[in-house]
C-alpha cells in the first residue's frame, strides 16, 4: 500500500510478482552530525544565516569552512544531496563580506549546471550584496564586461576559461588580481580526455593568477571516488586536504535491481509510463543519446495521453530546448523524463520519487550518483538499476548487497597525453611565454615536448624563453570535450538540431545513418567534413543504426612485461587504425538486426597504450574450439576491463588474434581508445591480477553451459559473436590466473 513519503510503493511490489525486479535491498536512513556555526564568522554572514534559519552546520560543512579559513586547498567528498554547495559557498561569501574587492570562480562542467545553481547562489548571497552571475558560451556579448566587472561570483565552465578568459587575460587583471576561489564542482566528471584538458586548463590559469601576485583557494567538491586527493592533485598540480565525514542525514532508499526483462529500452519505458501514470515522477537515466530517445519514444506510444509529459534530456539540444526542458520538470508539468547522464550532476529539478538506471552508467561512482537522485533530504526514494543482457552488468546485479557496499573507483586521467598537453602549451606560450622553470613544474614532459613542438614551428625558443609565434590565439583550435577536430552541426530542413563530436559523428552520422532527435527519427544525406555539417531529413525509419568497426594493431614499443603461467601479460605501445566497414540496421521494436550495410570510409589511426594477453598454445587456427578459446578470452576481459580501470566501455577497444606476429602466438588486446592513451591500460596491467581473476568470475557465475548475453556475448561483436567456446576460455583464463 502507498503511503505520502512512498508512492511508489505499490508499483515496486507489482513488478516483483510480474518477475521484473529480482533483487531488493532497503537502504537504512541516517541521522544528521551537526557542528556549531564557527565563531570567526563574519557578524553580517552569522545574522544571515540566522533569518535563512541555520543554527547549526553539517560537520563536513564545518570542517570545510574552517579548512578555507586557514587557506587550504581541499576536496569535498559526501553523498548525493548532503549540502555540499555550501562548503564552498559559506567561506567565500564569509571572505567576500570582509575583502570587498576579492572574487570567486565556480566551475560546473556543463552550462545547465551553472545556470540552475545560480539562483541557490543569489538566494544566499544576493541580500547581502554580493552579486552572482553566469557567465559562458550562451551570455550575450553585451553582458560580459557587466559581469566581468561587477559580480563578485562568476558561475562558469572550463569551456569558457579556456577559451576566453584565458587568451584575453589581459582584459581580466583585475579579476585574476582579486580572484581568491576556485571551485572545481563536480569534480569526479574531470577524468578521462576532459579531465586531461582540465587539468591543463587550470594550470593555465593559476599560473596566471600568480605571474599577478595572487595564489587563490582551490576547493573541490566530488561524488565518492576511490582517489579523490590523487585525483585533485593531478587537476590542479597542487597539495590538497580531504573532507569526506559525511555529517548529512538521509531518508531510506529502496534500491531494486532487474535483469531478465527482453528489450531494456522497452522495459525502461513500460516502467516510466507506469510511474507517470501514478504521479510517481522519475527519471530514467539511459547510457547513450539513441536509449534516451527511444526510451522516450517507446513510452509515448504505451501512453499517448501522457505524451506531452514525457521528455527526453540529453546533450546536443539546443540551449533554450535544456533550459524548457528543464524547467518543465522542476515545476512539475513533466512527470516522466528519459535522460543521458547530462541530468546525473547536482541539477535541482525538484523532489524526484523515483530514478530507473538503464544499464550501466560507466561506473559505480555515477550508479550511485544518478541513484541518489531519488527522494530529497530524509525523503524515502526509489532506484532501480535494470541491467542489460551485458556480461559485465549481469556480473554486479549477481549480489545485489555487494554491489551496494562495493567501493567506487577511482577517477583517472592523463594531463601529460601529447596531444592533450602539447595544444595547452601552444595556449600557454600565447598567454604568457614560458621559461624552463614553469615548464619542468608543469609536468614531466612537458619541456621535452615544448621542444618537439618548436621544430615543427608550433612554438618559437627564444633566450631561454617559448614564445607562440602567431598573434591569432591557438585556444580556437583545441577541443577541451575531445581529442581534436571541430563538432559537427545537425541540420535538418535548414534549423540546427544540435552538435555532435567528430569523432563520434566519423562512426553515427555517416550517410544512411539514422539520427534520433526528441523521439523523431532523421536520416543522414550528407557528410560534409570541409564545412563542419551533417545534413539530415526526416524519416519514417522503424530501425536505428550501429556502426560495424574492424580494428588493425601495431606494437610499437614495449614498457613492461610479467610472465604467467603459460603466457605473458605485456604493456605496450600500439598504433591502432580503426575503419567504419559498414553499419547494422536493428529494429526499433524488438532490436532484431534487419541487415548489414556496407561502407567505405577512410581510416582512422592513432597512438596509444594497451595490454597484450600472450597464450602460449599451439596455434590450430581451423580448430573451432582454438579459436572459440582465444574469442571468448577477448570478450571476458573485455566485459570486465571498465570495472578494473574506472572508465566507461567505449574509453577502451579491443581486438584478438588467432596468431600475432613477434612473438608467432594467440594473443588478446586490450587498449586506450584515446590518442597517447589515458592511463586506462596501464591501470589494467598494474591490477592484473584482479582483472583476470574477475573475468573468469564472470564465466563460471553463470549457469549456462555454453555462453549467453549474461556472460559471453557481446552486443557489438565485430564478429556477431561467432567461434566462441566458453569451457575453453575459461581453461585459458585459468591457465593466465594460475
Amino acid at each position: 500500500m502507498s503511503t505520502p513519503n512512498e508512492p511508489w510503493r505499490p508499483l515496486i511490489e507489482r513488478w516483483v510478482r510480474e518477475e521484473r525486479i529480482d533483487q531488493i535491498v532497503e537502504l537504512p536512513s541516517r541521522e544528521a552530525v551537526w557542528a556549531d556555526l564557527p565563531e570567526t564568522l563574519h557578524p553580517r554572514t552569522k545574522e544571515h544565516l540566522d533569518t535563512l534559519g541555520f543554527a547549526r552546520l553539517y560537520r563536513h560543512q564545518r570542517e570545510a569552512f574552517d579548512r578555507a579559513a586557514a587557506r587550504e586547498d581541499f576536496v569535498v567528498v559526501t553523498g548525493t544531496n548532503s549540502g555540499k554547495s555550501l562548503c564552498f559557498h559559506l567561506p567565500i561569501l564569509d571572505d567576500l563580506l570582509r575583502e570587498p574587492m576579492s572574487r570567486a570562480l565556480v566551475l560546473y562542467p556543463t552550462k545547465a549546471l551553472a545556470h540552475d545553481q545560480l539562483s541557490k547562489i543569489d538566494a544566499l548571497t544576493s541580500p547581502l550584496g554580493v552579486s552572482p552571475a553566469t557567465l559562458d558560451g550562451d551570455t550575450p556579448m553585451r553582458q560580459r564586461t557587466a559581469v566581468k566587472n561587477l559580480a563578485r561570483i562568476v558561475l562558469s565552465n572550463p569551456d569558457f576559461v579556456h577559451h576566453t578568459l584565458l587568451p584575453k587575460h589581459d582584459l581580466w587583471v583585475p579579476f585574476l588580481r582579486s580572484l581568491r576561489f576556485v571551485v572545481l564542482d563536480e569534480a569526479h566528471v574531470y577524468r578521462g580526455v576532459f579531465g586531461s584538458h582540465v587539468a591543463n586548463v587550470m594550470r593555465r590559469l593559476l599560473r596566471l593568477c600568480q605571474w599577478h601576485g595572487n595564489r587563490p583557494i582551490v576547493i573541490a567538491a566530488s561524488a565518492t571516488i576511490g582517489n579523490p586527493v590523487e585525483h585533485l592533485h593531478t587537476l590542479t598540480g597542487r597539495e590538497v586536504a580531504l573532507v569526506d565525514r559525511d555529517g548529512s542525514p538521509q531518508g531510506g532508499r529502496t534500491f531494486a535491481l532487474g535483469g531478465r526483462m527482453g528489450s531494456p529500452n522497452h522495459a525502461t519505458a513500460r516502467m516510466l509510463v507506469e510511474c507517470a501514470a501514478s504521479g510517481v515522477r522519475t527519471l530514467a537515466f539511459c547510457r547513450s543519446r539513441n536509449g534516451a530517445e527511444l526510451v522516450l519514444r517507446y513510452a509515448r506510444d504505451l501512453a499517448p495521453d501522457l505524451a506531452d509529459r514525457l521528455e527526453a534530456y540529453r546533450a546536443g539540444y539546443t540551449p533554450k530546448e535544456r533550459r524548457d526542458i528543464e524547467q518543465g520538470l522542476a515545476k512539475g508539468r513533466l512527470l516522466g523524463l528519459a535522460a543521458t547522464n547530462a541530468l546525473e550532476l547536482g541539477i535541482d529539478v525538484g523532489g524526484l520519487d523515483a530514478v530507473i538506471v538503464n544499464g550501466y552508467p560507466g561506473s559505480i561512482a555515477g550508479l550511485f550518483q544518478q541513484a541518489g537522485r531519488a527522494g530529497r533530504g530524509i525523503k524515502p526514494g526509489l532506484a532501480v538499476f535494470l541491467a542489460h543482457d551485458d556480461p559485465m552488468e549481469q556480473f554486479l546485479v549477481r549480489d545485489a548487497q555487494a554491489l551496494i557496499s562495493s567501493r567506487s573507483e577511482s577517477a583517472v586521467c592523463n594531463p601529460d597525453n601529447p596531444q592533450v598537453l602539447g595544444g595547452h602549451l601552444r595556449c600557454a606560450a600565447y598567454e604568457r611565454p614560458l621559461n624552463e622553470g614553469e615548464l619542468r613544474g608543469w609536468s614531466p614532459s612537458a619541456l621535452p615536448l615544448s621542444h618537439e613542438l618548436a621544430e615543427t614551428n608550433e612554438l618559437r625558443w627564444s633566450s631561454g624563453m617559448a614564445f607562440y609565434p602567431s598573434h591569432s590565439p591557438p585556444a580556437p583550435t583545441v577541443s577541451i570535450r575531445g581529442l581534436g577536430g571541430r563538432p559537427m552541426t545537425l541540420v535538418a530542413n535548414g534549423a540546427e538540431l544540435g552538435t555532435m563530436e567528430a569523432w563520434r559523428a566519423a562512426q553515427w552520422a555517416h550517410v544512411g545513418a539514422i539520427y534520433l532527435h526528441r523521439g523523431e527519427p532523421f536520416v543522414v544525406v550528407e557528410y560534409d567534413e570541409a564545412r563542419n555539417r551533417v545534413l539530415l531529413e526526416p524519416s519514417r525509419a522503424e530501425y536505428t543504426t550501429s556502426p560495424v568497426i574492424q580494428t588493425t594493431l601495431s606494437p610499437t614499443t614495449q614498457i613492461g612485461e610479467v610472465d604467467r603461467p603459460q603466457g605473458q601479460v605485456t604493456l605496450l605501445g600500439l598504433e591502432v587504425t580503426e575503419q567504419v566497414t559498414g553499419f547494422r540496421r536493428k529494429a526499433i521494436r524488438g532490436g532484431d538486426t534487419l541487415g548489414i550495410e556496407d561502407l567505405d570510409l577512410p581510416p582512422i589511426r592513432f597512438n596509444t597504450v594497451g595490454v597484450r594477453l600472450t597464450l602460449h598454445l599451439r596455434a590450430e587456427p581451423d580448430n573451432e574450439r582454438f579459436l572459440g578459446a582465444v574469442h571468448g578470452l577477448e570478450h571476458a576481459v573485455t566485459s570486465v576491463a571498465p570495472l578494473v580501470a574506472g572508465c566507461d566501455r567505449s574509453d577502451l577497444g579491443s581486438a584478438w588474434f588467432a596468431l600475432f606476429p613477434n612473438p608467432l602466438h594467440p594473443s588478446v588486446f586490450v587498449f586506450d581508445k584515446t590518442q597517447g592513451g589515458m592511463g586506462l591500460a596501464a591501470a589494467l596491467y598494474d591490477r592484473r591480477d584482479e582483472w583476470l581473476t574477475m573475468a573468469l568470475e564472470l564465466l563460471t557465475g553463470c549457469p549456462c553451459a555454453d555462453g549467453c548475453p549474461r556472460c559471453l556475448f557481446l552486443a557489438l561483436c565485430p564478429d556477431s559473436n561467432r567461434l566462441l567456446d566458453k569451457e575453453a576460455a575459461v581453461a585459458v583464463l585459468r591457465m593466465l590466473v594460475g
